[in-house]
């Protein structure tokens, strides 16, 4: 049976979407080659037509969580005036709608343990991607200079990052949504 030309395209696009959900819902061992390819309804076999190696796997479905994660911050502050668009960046990160469904979630919360221990070979990959993560957001950060929105960028995501990884790990709705509204007021009174 013959293929369209583009079906190779969009076939390793539906891999890469849906390897970057479940390495956020499961950590980057949950995206075993077999299971990813099994969910694109491919074979195992099939894998080495799309990528070189796990590894290359990772950092593209890494890359398209940052993507997907950007896309909809900035969604979220180009909706606001851009004096309070950092505002609508931290009301939509520190919801708990994104706190209950980590598949698509920031990696930083879901993956960064795992990421500071990636081995030498992605760790330049993983850079770049934080790099690009931070460029998108930067515009919408609060300051005049580029120095002050620099600063802002680390304390807000930094400060959003970990109070998302502190809600996940709690039992209970009220205990998580009291972290995440505790994070939220510290953050839209700082700045």
């Amino acid at each position: 049976m013959r293929y369209r030309p583009e079906h190779k395209a969009e076939t390793h696009r539906k891999i890469v979407k849906d390897a970057s959900r479940r390495i956020r819902a499961e950590g980057t061992t949950g995206a075993a080659v077999s299971t990813v390819m099994r969910d694109a309804g491919l074979t195992h076999g099939g894998f080495y037509k799309h990528f070189a190696s796990k590894d290359e796997l990772l950092a593209e479905s890494l890359s398209q969580a940052f993507e997907d994660t950007g896309d909809r911050l900035a969604h979220a502050a180009e909706q606001s005036k851009p004096e309070t668009a950092w505002k609508a960046i931290v009301r939509t990160y520190l919801s708990l709608e994104y706190c209950d469904h980590v598949e698509y979630g920031c990696p930083l919360p879901a993956l960064a343990p795992e990421l500071a221990r990636a081995g030498k070979t992605m760790k330049p990959r993983i850079f770049e991607e934080l790099k690009k993560y931070k460029s998108r957001m930067l515009p919408f950060m609060p300051g005049q200079r580029t120095a002050d929105k620099d600063r802002a960028f680390f304390s807000i995501f930094s400060t959003m990052v970990g109070a998302m990884e502190i809600a996940r790990l709690l039992p209970e709705h009220a205990m998580r949504e009291k972290v995440l509204e505790t994070a939220r007021e510290f953050l839209l009174r700082s700045f």
